[in-house]
């Protein structure tokens, strides 16, 4: 699954901006607002995140990769945005944080290109990963200096009100890539370039160089955009003016992290909570493409885009409005265990189309869909809980990073071993091991604590 918008809690120190409450209409057409750069800023983070993160995995397999190494390379290119709360006081540091958002996105534009034209190589995957790691760690950088521009340009009542555009933006990347772009390269591959949509392998370059031309011009193009109504987003009142500064805030906030009340409950639960989901997410695309004969489905990339991507995804967004509903109505604490059932338990959706290996497309657009929309459901928990009782205190920003890193580690982890887990098992088999993942996280949600008001 993908990750949240890597928004935090705002700081009202770090505001550049009024701290009248604007209303919704003068805030969203007045001159300069933040409606011309926030929706576009934070779709740019979510594409290039989905490409490099989820997308790739697919195109892995297209090209031939088992499913064992290419969930484990795809799974390795997490670690960037694992890390980042690592390198982000470095940020702060230098020139302004629109001049880094600006750096990063041409960066990652003319590296997608590059690896399009990399894929003419003979050795073309080994270039191909390598230049996927150094755009990982761009495309982290692009996401800390993105929140720096919304953080410090935004007063707290207008992050408030943008609050709920930002994540939809970002919302909207995922199904450009894991839909879009992917139902793109399928009908690319069997329409276009006339090859056969079930056999993997190098056939697939062609359809796949197109695809990164197109996210490479995308990205160009937010650059540029970005370049003209973006502003330069203010320094941080506490943000450092040495590097040995930057070092002993980073430090500083180790510790205090790990002075907290709890501390080692919170940080299972952070962990634990989005196990099974972990060994789900590279798992499920590979199970929709590969043959029947093999346990899965055999659908065609266009299918998967349509139905994994598009359909799928809509699913999130719809539970998660209607998860953060339920909690706002009913409280956190009350619902957390409810909504980390919703997370779990209809993953059993996968078990029975493993077994049943259904052909009618309702049936397996219904069985993603149920299974997307509890989990947007349920996240949206696991979220407000790392904001309300994880990231209190010193470093409110830094410690709500802290969590969000120790979910993509879990999901980095569980994605580089997924695939070598179903090669060994069998999809039945590996499904069943996924319902069994759940068990983990019903014990930290059971004990994760609340020393924070709701």
């Amino acid at each position: 699954m993908q990750t949240a918008p890597s928004a935090v809690p705002p700081e009202p120190q770090a505001s550049a901006a009024s701290n009248q409450p604007p209303s919704l209409l003068r805030a969203m057409f007045a001159p300069g607002t933040p409606m011309l750069w926030v929706p576009s800023g934070y779709f740019a983070m979510a594409l290039t995140y989905m490409m490099l993160t989820s997308v790739t995995s697919i195109m892995f397999k297209n090209l031939g990769m088992d499913n064992g190494q290419a969930a484990q390379y795809a799974s390795y290119l997490i670690l960037a945005y694992t890390i980042k709360p690592l390198f982000a006081p470095f940020v702060e540091m230098y020139r302004t944080k629109k001049f880094f958002v600006l750096c990063a996105q041409l960066i990652i534009g003319l590296g997608f290109a590059g690896v399009a034209l990399a894929m003419s190589l003979p050795d073309y995957m080994v270039v191909m990963v390598f230049m996927f790691g150094v755009l990982s760690l761009v495309g982290a950088t692009q996401d800390i200096a993105s929140d720096g521009v919304y953080v410090t340009s935004l007063d707290a009542k207008t992050q408030s009100l943008f609050c709920g555009i930002q994540s939809l933006s970002w919302n909207i990347g995922p199904i450009v890539a894991s839909g879009g772009m992917v139902y793109l390269s399928g009908w690319l591959h069997t329409h276009y370039f006339h090859h056969q949509a079930g056999v993997f392998g190098p056939e697939w370059i062609e359809s796949w160089r197109i695809i990164f031309f197109i996210v490479a011009a995308i990205t160009i193009v937010a650059a540029l955009w970005h370049m003209r109504v973006m502003p330069d987003g203010a320094k941080a009142e506490n943000a450092p003016k040495s590097v040995a500064e930057a070092a002993f805030i980073l430090k500083d906030s180790f510790v205090t992290f790990f002075q907290k009340r709890d501390v080692w409950l919170m940080v299972s639960f952070a962990f634990l909570f989005r196990l099974s989901i972990g060994l789900l997410e590279k798992i499920g695309p590979f199970f929709m493409v590969d043959p029947v004969a093999q346990g899965g489905l055999g659908l065609s990339n266009e299918m998967l885009g349509l139905i994994y991507g598009t359909y799928g995804l809509i699913a999130v967004l719809l539970g998660s409005l209607l998860g953060g509903i339920f909690v706002a109505r009913r409280g956190l604490p009350a619902t957390l265990f409810v909504l980390c059932c919703a997370v779990n338990i209809p993953n059993v959706t996968f078990l029975l189309m493993s077994i049943y290996q259904p052909h009618d497309l309702l049936i397996i657009s219904a069985g993603v869909a149920i299974e997307k929309f509890f989990f947007g459901f349920g996240s949206v928990g696991f979220m407000i809980y790392l904001m309300q009782q994880l990231a209190p205190g010193k470093y409110t920003t830094t410690h709500y990073a802290f969590g969000t890193g120790l979910m993509g580690l879990c999901m980095m982890v569980t994605g580089i071993v997924s695939g070598h887990l179903q090669q060994s098992l069998g999809y039945v088999h590996y499904f069943w091991l996924v319902m069994a993942a759940t068990i983990p996280s019903f014990i930290v949600t059971w004990y994760a604590p609340f020393h924070h008001k709701d």
